[in-house]
């Protein structure tokens, strides 16, 4: 391919053999089939040559534990229980060293699969573990990509009938002190927000009903979203029904958890009916299919779901629980697990690149502001390389990203800002940061 393909994912579809896009500051301005006009090559602006690449919207991160970087490759045959409770002694020892490194070179990987927004559900803090939200929002912004952090929780520990050690739980009132906190000090309203905050108990078996209300309430009242784990696995159902006498659904819909406002992680045991209700209700889905088979959880309903109208976007999920934490591998595993259970015809590929950038977008709530190629919205682009041993020859650029293997990325823009090129992170050291990985690791499991 000697040209630059241009896909705008926008709703009419635009793609262009040979199209061209300019940016001024941090938007888009023009998004156009041919080359770049002359007058702008020929003036002081900068020129990215994008012939032999692919440039579609960069792609949006829906669930992540950007923590557990630290934390990988332990307990990797346990179910999702037995892999927290292994697990949990071990994150209460975090602090914001931890944090920050942890976050920064998951971040920078995460950069490096085409993402250039996510967001984290940190929901372990310990109570002399520092400021563990504000290390994270710090690497996000030396890194340089777009981030909606979630302020977790859990306060019901294991001697009231919970999964976590009671050691690192917390009161309710601490943890709607710390929520109130966090969208004081960190929450961006501004159409060009590089930071936003959401608040997320973390799921049924480690969060009482109780602070799932009143988190909901406090959201609402401060129009912030709303995050949860629900319906990952056989055994949440099963702690469901015994404690709850429902299914997980039924017990956060309960608590007020569903609507535009709100988005689950998972969502993968859910009946005909809970599907069509969370359509209705215009909840958000975070589909983690290699986290979800990692773990042995099963596939989501996700064609189920997109035709019931329920926002659908993409998660790697936490390090612990995708060792890759790749985003694109997300967008390649969602086609591949949709059309495993549901025929060839299950999931376009272009449906694939759609739920990883303007479904994720629409998920976090920025439909508006980034997630396509168009006049007016942030220059969040991933330029892909696809003149290469592995994708040359590939009739149609957008089936040989999204089934062939991950590219080399070329350039990766953040609001206007040019975080990798040459698949190399340029806004951080990554040698230096795997070296800190190591040390924190070691420390932590020692």
């Amino acid at each position: 391919m000697d040209r630059a393909y241009v896909v705008t994912v926008n709703t009419a579809g635009d793609e262009y053999a040979t199209g061209h896009v300019v940016i001024d500051g941090n938007r888009i301005t023009q998004v156009a089939p041919g080359a770049a006009p002359t007058e702008l090559t020929d003036t002081a602006a900068t020129y990215v040559d994008g012939r032999g690449c692919l440039l579609t919207p960069g792609l949006v991160n829906t669930h992540h534990h950007l923590y557990q970087w630290v934390t990988r490759g332990m307990a990797v045959d346990e179910t999702l229980f037995g892999w927290l409770t292994t697990l949990y002694p071990v994150w209460a020892r975090l602090d914001e060293d931890a944090a920050a490194t942890a976050a920064g070179a998951a971040l920078a990987h995460l950069a490096r699969t085409g993402c250039t927004m996510t967001t984290d559900h940190h929901y372990v803090f310990p109570k002399d573990g520092g400021d563990l939200l504000g290390a994270e929002i710090h690497a996000a912004g030396q890194v340089g990509l777009r981030f909606h952090p979630c302020r977790g929780s859990m306060d019901l520990g294991q001697s009231r009938g919970g999964l976590p050690p009671d050691h690192i739980v917390e009161e309710i009132d601490a943890v709607l002190e710390a929520s109130h906190s966090a969208i004081d000090r960190w929450h961006d309203t501004s159409p060009d927000a590089m930071t936003r905050i959401a608040l997320a108990p973390c799921s049924p078996f480690t969060v009482t009903g109780e602070l799932m209300r009143l988190s909901a309430e406090l959201a609402r009242s401060a129009d912030v979203l709303l995050h949860t784990h629900l319906a990952e696995t056989a055994d949440e159902a099963e702690f469901s029904a015994s404690r709850f006498g429902c299914t997980p659904l039924e017990y956060v819909e309960q608590l007020g958890w569903a609507g535009p406002d709100v988005w689950y992680a998972h969502g993968i045991h859910l009946s005909h009916d809970e599907i069509a209700r969370i359509g209705r209700s215009g909840t958000g889905i975070a589909h983690c299919p290699t986290s979800n088979g990692r773990l042995g959880a099963g596939i989501a309903p996700t064609t189920d779901l997109m035709k019931a109208g329920a926002r659908v976007g993409l998660g790697v999920d936490g390090a612990a629980s995708n060792e890759s934490c790749d985003l694109w591998e997300e967008m390649h595993h969602a086609v591949l697990l949709a059309r495993a259970v549901g025929g060839p015809t299950a999931m376009a590929v272009r449906d694939a690149l759609r739920l990883a950038t303007m479904g994720g977008a629409d998920v976090l709530g920025r439909a508006a502001d980034t997630g396509s190629i168009e006049p007016c919205k942030l220059a969040d682009l991933a330029l892909w390389r696809m003149d290469t041993l592995a994708h040359a020859g590939i009739a149609d650029p957008v089936a040989a990203l999204v089934l062939g293997g991950r590219p080399p990325l070329e350039t990766l823009i953040v609001n206007g800002r040019v975080v990798v090129t040459h698949d190399v992170v340029i806004t951080v050291e990554e040698h230096s940061l795997a070296r800190d990985v190591e040390r924190v690791h070691r420390a932590l499991t020692s």
